[in-house]
Parts: C-alpha cells; sequence; structure tokens
C-alpha cells in the first residue's frame, strides 16, 4: 500500500487505501480546515513530536454507541458518592496539558506536542473541540477532549490523577451527547478500557456510512458549558 504525501492544499486520498494499519498520508499541516477535512473523512493525526504528521483510518474502527454505554457496578457506586464534581468546556488547555503528560497506545513518549496542543486549542475557540473536567474541590483530576463534528464525537485523550476520575467525566460526557442525539463516539483504536465501556469494533465503510449519516446532523459550535 503507498503512503501518501500531502502537502500545501492537496486533498486526503480515500481512506480505503490506508495501509493494513491504518496509515494513509505522512504531511501537511494542523490547520482548522485540515483538521476539519480529516475528521469529517474519518481520519486523525498521530505522530510523536520528532516525526512528521501522520494521518491515519484504521480498520476496523471502535466505535462506541452513546444508548450502549456499559457502566460497572463500582463505577456507579462512585458516581453515586459524588467525589467529583464535573464541568464541560471550563479547562480545555489545562486537559490537554495534562493528557500531553499521559503515555498512550504503548508509547514511550507523548504523541501530544506543541503543535498539537495549540491546533487543538484553536478548535477549541473555533467551537468544534471540547474538553470534560474532573475536580476535588479546585484540583483537576481527571478529563478528556475530542472533537465534535454534526452528531459524532471524535474522543482523542484523557487523564486522570485519581481513582475513575477519567471515567466519571466519559460517563458524562456519554449522557450529554445522549440527551442530544448523538449517533457515535469515535475511540478510533481498540483497546480495552473502552471496550469495558461497551465499545465494539466496527469494518471501515460501516464507520464511514454511519459517520455520513451523524455529520448531517448539526454541529453544537459553541463552549459546552452553555449548554450543559
Amino acid at each position: 500500500m503507498p503512503i501518501f504525501l500531502i502537502s500545501g492544499e492537496t486533498e486526503f486520498p480515500n481512506p480505503q487505501l490506508a495501509s493494513p494499519e491504518g496509515l494513509l498520508a505522512v504531511g501537511g499541516d494542523l490547520s482548522r480546515k485540515r483538521l476539519i477535512d480529516a475528521y469529517e473523512k474519518g481520519i486523525f493525526p498521530w505522530y510523536s513530536e520528532d516525526e512528521p504528521i501522520m494521518w491515519w483510518s484504521p480498520d476496523p474502527r471502535l466505535v462506541l454507541y452513546p444508548e450502549e454505554i456499559r457502566i460497572s457496578r463500582s463505577l456507579k457506586k462512585t458516581i453515586k458518592k459524588g467525589l467529583f464534581r464535573i464541568t464541560l468546556d471550563r479547562a480545555f488547555e489545562q486537559v490537554i496539558k495534562r493528557c500531553a503528560r499521559t503515555r498512550r497506545r504503548n508509547e514511550a513518549g507523548t504523541w501530544i506536542g506543541r503543535e498539537m496542543i495549540d491546533a487543538y486549542c484553536d478548535l477549541h475557540e473555533a467551537g468544534y473541540a471540547h474538553s470534560v473536567e474532573s475536580w476535588i474541590g479546585d484540583e483537576l483530576v481527571g478529563g478528556l477532549y475530542g472533537v465534535s463534528l454534526g452528531g459524532c464525537f471524535f474522543g482523542e485523550s484523557m487523564f486522570s490523577t485519581r481513582n475513575d476520575a477519567s471515567k466519571v467525566a466519559f460517563v458524562r460526557l456519554v449522557k450529554c451527547l445522549r440527551q442530544q442525539s448523538f449517533c457515535l463516539i469515535d475511540c478510533q483504536v481498540t483497546t480495552g478500557h473502552m471496550i469495558r465501556f461497551g465499545a465494539r469494533e466496527v469494518p471501515r465503510p460501516r464507520f464511514m456510512s454511519e459517520l455520513s449519516k451523524a455529520l448531517k446532523k448539526t454541529t453544537l459550535k459553541r463552549k459546552w458549558s452553555t449548554i450543559w
């Protein structure tokens, strides 16, 4: 499978041309326009700071349908105790910077460099990227962030410094998405953590079809703290 080179105004190739590992293209930039175009086509960036920008579209794709979320008995007890105060879009930059310190996908270092932080903060200011935060008092102890387009939420990363802090934030996110009739949550690649929440693998063609339908919904392009 060829790996495509993105430069200038070059458009993304068809995701079906991605390598067996899901790598589709290299290069380009993280401008707002390109990132939105990528997500609308089922593509996302993932690379280390010492690498060129790499664009991925894995097959199968891990997806969580909001109505199918599974919450363990122990997590339900934690939620009932009210240990965490949950907010939305109150500390986006803090959340993404904390996520940058968290290892992901068996990587030794971070994949969220300065370039990624700046790009997603810009998406946040434009109303496309959102965060959910878990607090104990005034201390940020967990959270997650992702991109919202139409009726799809594309999960990017989460962090937690207290047991279950990010899990409780995720449960709140799913509850909010269900209230707004979101179709799906893109979990990108398979992890045991999301499988336990009820996520499941779907073939890329099915994901692309469901994404196309989800994108017909109106994007909630404003700070989510004004909605929930």
